[in-house]
């Protein structure tokens, strides 16, 4: 691993809240360009905020034909209109992972640090656009939730409970890590989430099996969901011609990367997995958007939403 500085491997409430000038240029509502994750027949076809009915009035010239209300023109006889107006506040529901699966990074962050940033980006983009939000920070043995609502004192509630969860991290983490937390994280989702909320799923989703791919459907029948997948690249790729450590805390392992056909395997492995969830996903409309611990993270949610990306990787 390289060499990393602190804020690299715990998130810290300055970066956090310094994501704030920088949640702009992006949605995640409809509307999407024609290159972003959000678009195209394997995508969820994303609510935005609802329509509330107002008002029942004569037809004035320039209005749009297809709020005609047929059945009260026809019964007298004179063209009337149903009037709308936008709901002013959407619920985000962010689900945020600090297992110790996320305590790891092999470039420049430990996921859990993208996770805390990707938080930080949603939450100031929600609050923004004046949407209510909210959070289920979870690591191997707790929840915490903060209903949603709209305001900067529940965004700051949201940072506090995820710095004391990431900070918690470390090497000699005296919980077993529990895979099942991951379901039951989403099952909690399934009591508290409201309809028409936007779900955001921040987690490398570590021991995902059927039953998530399950509850996340059940999540998407009455909301929208994005699953943000957190990876590092030496999950994927061994490095060539190295002698790896590895070590769970407790056990350690010694690893020759460069053993013919080690490095293509590891590789074919995450891959299929990755690939197959992103698959059953996409096949039930939920977009997987990958989150790499390398760039910054403005800078992939831009990429991912096809908008125009700027500034350091």
């Amino acid at each position: 691993m390289t060499t990393m500085d602190n804020s690299n491997v715990y998130a810290n409430l300055k970066d956090l809240v310094a994501l704030q000038h920088q949640a702009s240029g992006f949605s995640f509502l409809p509307k999407q360009p024609v290159h972003s994750i959000l678009a195209g027949r394997h995508s969820s076809r994303l609510r935005g905020r609802g329509l509330n009915f107002e008002e029942l009035r004569h037809y004035h010239t320039g209005d749009d034909i297809r709020t005609m209300d047929w059945k009260v023109t026809n019964r007298t006889g004179k063209p009337h209109v149903r009037v709308y107006t936008e709901e002013k506040e959407r619920p985000v529901l962010l689900l945020v992972d600090q297992r110790i699966s996320m305590f790891f990074g092999s470039q420049l962050k430990m996921k859990s640090v993208i996770a805390a940033e990707l938080t930080a980006l949603s939450a100031w983009r929600a609050l923004s656009g004046g949407d209510r939000v909210g959070a289920l920070v979870f690591n191997d043995t707790e929840i915490v939730e903060t209903r949603p609502q709209r305001s900067r004192k529940t965004v700051m509630q949201i940072f506090h409970n995820v710095l004391v969860l990431n900070h918690a991290l470390n090497a000699q983490y005296a919980s077993v890590p529990n895979n099942a937390q991951l379901n039951i994280t989403l099952k909690k989702a399934e009591q508290v989430s409201e309809h028409d909320c936007l779900i955001v799923i921040i987690s490398d989703m570590s021991g995902w099996n059927a039953e998530t791919v399950k509850r996340i459907k059940r999540l998407r029948r009455h909301n929208d969901v994005i699953a943000s997948l957190v990876f590092d690249e030496l999950e994927k790729n061994l490095p060539s011609n190295s002698q790896l450590v590895m070590s769970d805390g407790e056990m350690q392992i010694q690893v020759d990367a460069g053993k013919a056909g080690l490095a293509a395997q590891f590789t074919e492995h995450f891959e299929s997995g990755v690939e197959h969830l992103q698959a059953e996903l996409n096949k039930h409309g939920i977009p997987v958007i990958p989150m790499n611990t390398t760039d910054s993270v403005l800078y992939q949610v831009k990429q991912a939403m096809g908008e125009r990306a700027s500034g350091p990787h």
